[in-house]
This record gives structure tokens, C-alpha cells and sequence, in this order.
């Protein structure tokens, strides 16, 4: 009798820690239908990172006199606008100028040519054909290494979860523009290492996806950054090609520090490249 007693509060109990198992299984899944982020996307609009706050409102990243305003503090206000001031010169060069440089976070999320999104139950993977460029955001409940084991990386470490149909994911562990290889976008935006950014992605019709981006730093701004970012569905068929600038890298730096083009000879056309 009292063996059978044991065997039934055996079973009890396993059947309890099984359904506990089920229940943490499900706290940290994917919902049952996953949504389809399939086919080639193409973010719309140029490469300006707030379109929201650019002035001049036609203004395009790189050309001279554009900026936008994030809630940055006095001393990294001062330091945007010598970058604006260094790109009206032409001596602010972009860092992936120097080929195989990845772009960084956000900026990978502000990108011209297309995107692919590859959504799994265990991770979602943005992937940018202008690269190399790959966001690898983790969803399947692991929690962020300890910091002795983190470092500061080009795209940080991130970890999601659905929300119903919206992927949120937190982005940390970001370098930043403390080694001057990182910037926001080509009007000069930067960031610090203390960065770190909340996406909320989801596909708002048949033909857009949509990222809500909100950048803290508590060392460059006195406020969270909300930004919004938006992608077009391309026509089926549409391929994602694999390009590296080194192919064909017609924009060296000269040594005044001024970003060069190469005519196809291989010469300047810059008439001032020697200054």
C-alpha cells in the first residue's frame, strides 16, 4: 500500500514538473504562428537616421549644412556639430570606408540596398546585403553573458521576445564612437559605449515592416531617442547580393583627410587631392 502510495506521488510530481517545464517553454517561445518576414526589403527614404528631426527636411546624409536633433547633452552636441563641420570641409570620413568595417548599431538598421529577415523560433536573424552587416537577435530565453564575459562589439549583443506579432529586442554591450569607427549616419551622429537601443519590429501590412527604435546613453543624451524606421516589401524574385567595397573601393583616404574618388584609371578626380 505504501509503495503504491510513493509510485502515485512519484508520478504526481513528475507530471507537475513536466507541466511546469511546459508552462516556462511557453513563457519564452515564439507564438504558434510565426510572421512572415519573407521575400527582400529595402528601407524607405535615404539614409538620414531620425527623418523625423532633419533639417533641412529634403536634407540627405553627407551633404553639408544637414543635421538632425537628438536630445544630446552639451558636451556631445559640441561634439556633433564639429562632425557636421568636418563633413561641410570633407574631412570626416566615413568609417566603412575602410573595407569589411561593419556599420554598427543602429546604423545597420539604416542601410541603403536590401535586407532579408530570417525568423525562427530560437533567433531572428537581420540580414543587410550592404555589409557586412548580420544582427543576430536571440529569442529563445538565454539570458546576456555575464560582463566579465561582454564586450563592446560593432552590433552588441540582443535579446527578443514576441509580443504577439512584434519581435522587441534590447540591444547592449554596443562600442559605440570611442575607437572613431562608428557612426550613426553620415551627418556626423554619434553615439557613446554606454549606449543601448529597444527595437519593436513588426510587419504593419502585406508590404511594410516597421522598427520603432528608442537609444538611450546615459553619457551623450539627456533622453531617450525615439526613432522610427520603415521597410518595403520588393517584387517577388527580387535577389540579395553578397558585395564587398574592397571589389571595386574607388573612395581612399588622401592624406590631407579628405574621402577621395577614383576615376577608372585609378587617379583622383578630386582636384584638391593633394591639398
Amino acid at each position: 500500500m505504501h509503495r503504491a502510495c510513493r509510485v502515485l506521488l512519484v508520478v504526481i510530481v513528475a507530471s507537475a514538473a513536466s507541466g511546469l517545464a511546459l508552462r516556462v517553454q511557453a513563457q519564452v517561445a515564439a507564438p504558434s504562428s510565426l510572421p512572415d518576414w519573407s521575400g527582400v526589403w529595402a528601407m524607405e527614404g535615404p539614409t538620414v537616421f531620425d527623418r523625423g528631426t532633419v533639417q533641412p527636411p529634403n536634407g540627405r546624409a553627407g551633404d553639408a549644412g544637414v543635421r538632425e536633433s537628438p536630445p544630446y547633452n552639451d558636451e556631445w552636441e559640441a561634439k556633433y556639430r564639429k562632425n557636421i563641420d568636418l563633413i561641410r570641409q570633407g574631412r570626416l570620413p566615413d568609417p566603412i570606408t575602410t573595407c569589411g568595417t561593419p556599420h554598427g548599431f543602429p546604423r545597420a538598421m539604416n542601410l541603403p540596398d536590401v535586407y532579408e529577415f530570417a525568423v525562427t523560433r530560437e533567433a531572428v536573424w537581420i540580414l543587410a546585403e550592404n555589409g557586412p552587416n548580420i544582427v543576430r537577435v536571440y529569442t529563445d530565453g538565454r539570458k546576456y553573458p555575464a560582463a566579465e564575459d561582454l564586450w563592446p562589439t560593432y552590433t552588441g549583443a540582443s535579446l527578443g521576445r514576441w509580443e504577439g506579432d512584434t519581435l522587441v529586442f534590447t540591444t547592449i554591450s554596443l562600442k559605440g564612437s570611442k575607437d572613431n569607427d562608428v557612426i550613426v549616419d553620415r551627418t556626423g551622429l554619434v553615439l557613446s559605449d554606454a549606449s543601448r537601443v529597444t527595437t519593436r519590429m513588426r510587419k504593419i501590412d502585406d508590404t511594410t515592416i516597421e522598427a520603432r527604435i528608442v537609444v538611450e546613453d546615459p553619457k551623450a543624451l539627456k533622453a531617450p531617442w525615439p526613432v522610427t524606421k520603415r521597410y518595403r516589401k520588393q517584387p517577388a524574385g527580387t535577389w540579395a547580393w553578397d558585395y564587398a567595397c574592397a571589389e571595386n573601393n574607388r573612395n581612399p583616404i588622401g592624406s590631407s583627410g579628405k574621402t577621395l574618388t577614383l576615376g577608372p584609371d585609378g587617379k583622383p578626380l578630386d582636384k584638391d587631392a593633394g591639398k
